[in-house]
């Protein structure tokens, strides 16, 4: 989950909001203090989260709207005001006519560039882009190696030369090469630390290559020694945008998002994961939608979409509203959800879903469950995945020992499949009763 911590801390005060007897000026004194206990916990910069809170404050005391809800007011100030401390509306690159598009990453060395930067092409290749990446790493040990297997993992061109020390060298001789393709993204060397021979490299790279993107991989768990990096990074090359990597630990992660803010670079994209495809662009209503519990779907439209076509889509959603349900349409369900990623961060996606308290390992149970469910399907004939009705003692058993299960698990899926097939009658004919169960766990709505 995207900063578990910071998220329970700022849902914990929107639920003294709607507890409150009362909206007054006491109970927004004790907000705003909340807020900045919640920020400041998460390494956020104090000069930001005072002009945060100040914000918040002169906004919530002053007169309201009429016909409007108190605690609604109240709580749409909060996501506005945090959304606006986190960028405001969301600024995607885009990808110019100009062949090629050259998106330079810089940043320390254990920040993730090198990885980050196999999941930036594996993004851009998604949407159909002709994408390459240039190691210019010379100085850590089998970076290029690492940039070489990445590549070939995610079925990406790469080009490396270990023999050369100089990276302004690498690049001319390669750079000939990088026509043929949309985006060329330039992996560079990192440091332990800002050092002169670093901030002397960059320039001169940037010099070179003239980058039409510069972007800072800063890492969640910096703190804020990530802000005065950012200022020094911005010097060398005026940094564009911002990647902020591992998000879903539990990291503070406030250093890297106060970043932003010291540099005017906005967030570009933020990795939630190890895999190459844990790479999301960075939305600050989304962002702010999911820490307050309010969901994210945008993000998860996105997500869908690319584990699962949009005809594919429609075609199940009319089966389903129709009550036309079998366990083949079952199985397609689920490996869309495992394309998706994990369990837990889908459900923080999608509305209302994000303030329910559900335990880790209950969620770490389902998503075992989906998987052996799975393998239990795989062990099934065509004719018993069309018709689960049709599944006997004698049935259940063979695939039960066809699957490495045994007789009640297969029972348990098969409870599964009757409990969605009666909900999708329940909902048969009206899609508008799914947005109805929402309504209430949604401020505003």
């Amino acid at each position: 989950m995207v900063m578990e911590k910071l998220g329970n801390n700022l849902k914990n005060v929107l639920k003294k909001i709607a507890g409150a007897p009362i909206i007054d000026e006491q109970l927004i004194n004790e907000l705003v203090k909340d807020i900045q206990r919640a920020l400041l916990q998460a390494d956020t910069n104090v000069k930001l989260v005072l002009k945060l809170s100040k914000n918040i404050k002169e906004k919530a005391l002053k007169e309201q709207p009429k016909n409007v809800n108190p605690r609604d007011f109240l709580v749409n100030i909060v996501y506005e005001e945090l959304t606006e401390f986190l960028g405001g509306k969301n600024e995607p690159i885009k990808i110019g006519k100009k062949k090629p598009f050259k998106i330079m990453l810089v940043g320390l060395f254990g920040n993730g560039k090198t990885t980050t930067t196999a999941k930036l092409a594996k993004y851009y290749s998604k949407r159909s882009y002709k994408v390459a990446i240039l190691s210019l790493d010379v100085h850590r040990p089998a970076a290029m190696k690492q940039t070489e297997q990445l590549g070939k993992k995610i079925n990406i061109q790469t080009f490396t030369n270990e023999n050369e020390k100089d990276p302004i060298k690498i690049y001319k001789e390669i750079e000939p090469k990088l026509s043929q393709y949309d985006i060329i993204l330039i992996d560079t060397a990192g440091r332990d630390a800002l050092s002169e021979e670093l901030i002397k490299e960059i320039e001169n790279l940037n010099k070179k290559i003239k980058p039409d993107e510069k972007l800072l991989v800063l890492s969640a768990d910096m703190g804020q020694t990530a802000e005065k990096q950012a200022e020094q990074f911005h010097k060398s090359c005026g940094i564009t945008g911002i990647i902020a990597t591992k998000m879903d630990g539990t990291a503070k992660a406030g250093g890297a998002l106060s970043a932003a803010a010291v540099t005017n670079a906005k967030i570009k994209f933020l990795t939630t994961g190890e895999t190459e495809n844990d790479l999301e662009e960075f939305n600050p209503e989304g962002f702010v939608g999911r820490l307050l519990g309010m969901g994210d779907l945008k993000a998860l439209l996105e997500t869908t979409r690319e584990a699962i076509s949009e005809e594919q889509a429609q075609d199940l959603g009319k089966r389903f509203l129709k009550g036309e349900f079998n366990f083949l349409d079952m199985y397609e369900q689920m490996s869309a959800m495992n394309k998706m990623g994990p369990l837990s961060k889908v459900m923080e996606m999608i509305p209302g879903m994000g303030q329910m308290k559900l335990p880790k390992d209950a969620l770490q149970v389902q998503e075992g469950k989906l998987k052996k469910w799975k393998i239990i399907m795989q062990s099934m004939t065509k004719e018993e995945l069309e018709n689960p009705d049709i599944l006997t003692r004698s049935r259940l058993d063979r695939i039960a020992k066809g699957s490495g299960s045994t007789t009640g698990e297969v029972r348990e899926l098969l409870k599964q499949y009757r409990q969605t097939k009666k909900m999708s009658k329940m909902m048969k004919g009206d899609p508008n009763k799914i947005m109805k169960k929402f309504k209430g766990k949604i401020p505003g709505m």
